[in-house]
């Protein structure tokens, strides 16, 4: 399953004419698996979704909040109430502001 964070990831590596290989070696980590995040078939960890903002030269915080809005999706596309248990969590971030 594609995730908003691996097709954007992928969309900035391939404008920027990167191969998967490169960017794997330069986060340390192995291409298949590098392979698998950019397809949605694992979830990359944190420090992986910051340092990809570094190498491909993106703000930070549009890659972070895609990777965490992947997460989300994650834990509730499968129950009826997500919709309402959102609002919920969206109402009481805005009002921790």
């Amino acid at each position: 399953m594609e995730t908003q964070f691996g097709i954007r990831v992928k969309e900035l590596r391939e404008a920027k004419g990167l191969l998967q290989r490169q960017v794997a070696a330069l986060l340390e980590i192995d291409t298949p698996l590098y392979s698998k995040i950019e397809r949605g078939e694992r979830i990359a960890k944190k420090e992986v979704a910051v340092n990809l903002a570094s190498i491909l030269k993106v703000d930070e915080k549009e890659l972070l909040t895609l990777w965490l809005a992947d997460q989300v999706y994650d834990v509730v596309k499968d129950e009826k109430q997500a919709g309402d248990a959102l609002r919920t969590v969206s109402q009481k971030l805005k009002n921790r502001r």
